[in-house]
Formats: structure tokens, sequence, C-alpha cells
């Protein structure tokens, strides 16, 4: 069973040994990654291709819609680890373009369990409801749908108190807000990086 990924697998081990003999044998001490990449669990939306890391050099977490939910433990789990023990420096919320899940938390069908997790989406095209129905074209609004999602997560992120308590210890850490293009590849800044505790 899943013979071609195991092929695959073995493939890639070789070829980053023969480029770089050590790179394993580096991955076994502590990571230390200075990035915490929150993004979607889109299948084309590989982090550390995207910006061309390592691995070792990106701490990752991954759900449906690029959410950072107060309330979700497993979220809360990667973030306190990436800050209090990884130290990480920067925080990226990355959502893209052509999201399924922003599509699907408004489009009015019902999927199930999924549409609790994305009611905060909801939240956000009701608290701008008047800038989004202004744009006519649908993948226009869908797309800044997408980027207003990631400015509220990032406000998340800032508020949440283990980013609160490492600006409080003085601890180097800035939050930013990024939007993937499949069509590009590119990721557009969205200019909304928070690097302390004024929100």
């Amino acid at each position: 069973m899943l013979d071609h990924l195991k092929a695959n697998n073995r493939a890639w081990a070789a070829r980053k040994t023969a480029a770089d003999a050590g790179f394993f044998r580096r991955l076994v001490g502590q990571q230390a990654p200075q990035y915490l990449w929150i993004g979607c669990s889109d299948s084309r939306v590989p982090a550390n291709e995207i910006v061309d890391l390592d691995p070792g050099e990106l701490f990752v977490h991954r759900n449906v819609a690029n959410l950072a939910p107060p309330q979700d433990a497993n979220y809360l789990s990667v973030l306190q680890f990436a800050v209090d023990v990884l130290k990480v420096r920067h925080i990226l919320v990355v959502g893209h373009y052509g999201c399924g899940g922003v599509r699907a938390a408004v489009d009015g069908h019902r999927r199930g369990l999924v549409d609790h997790w994305l009611h905060p989406i909801r939240e956000v095209y009701h608290a701008h409801r008047h800038e989004l129905q202004a744009i006519a074209d649908d993948d226009a609004r869908h797309n800044r749908l997408c980027e207003l999602n990631v400015m509220r997560q990032v406000r998340n992120v800032a508020a949440d108190v283990f980013v609160q308590d490492a600006w409080a210890r003085s601890q180097e850490l800035m939050v930013h807000g990024w939007v993937y293009s499949l069509q590009t590849g590119l990721v557009k800044d969205l200019e909304v990086s928070v690097s302390g505790p004024e929100l």
C-alpha cells in the first residue's frame, strides 16, 4: 500500500543527502525555527515550499481556512509551544485566494461540523458586509473576504495571552498577515503586522 509515496520518500532523502551529506544529522538536533506559520490545510499551499525553507526552519500549524480561534486547544498548544519553547520571532498568518473554506463559510450550504468551525468567517463577513456587498465580482468579493479573514486572525493571535505575555517580558515577536496566490505562487503582505501589545 502507498508504495509510490514510500518510493518518493526514498528518492527525496537520497536527493537531500546527495546535495548535503550532513542534512539529516543536523535535523536530529533540537529544532530552532524563527517562524510559526498558521495556514490553511489546502493541499495546494505547502508552507515550507512557498517560502523556500528546509525542514527545521518553519514551525507549522494548518487548519481549514487558517483560523486562529481562541477556543481551539490544538492551535493554542502550537502557539504556546512556538512562543514559549521555540521562541519564534515571527508568526505568519497565511491565507490564500480561492480558499474553499472561506467560500464554504458564506455560500449558504450546510456541511456539518465544519460549519461550526467556519463560524468566525461568517462573523467577519457580517462585520464587513457593506464593503463586501459593494464588490460586484464574485471572485473579487471572495478574495477580499480571504484578506479580511487573515486580518481578523492576526488580531486573534496578537490578542492571545501567550503572545501578550511574551511582549510583556520583552520577547522579540511579530505577527504578520499574508495571502498566497495560487495563480502566481506569490504572497501578498497585507501590512497588518503587529509587534507589541498595542492592538
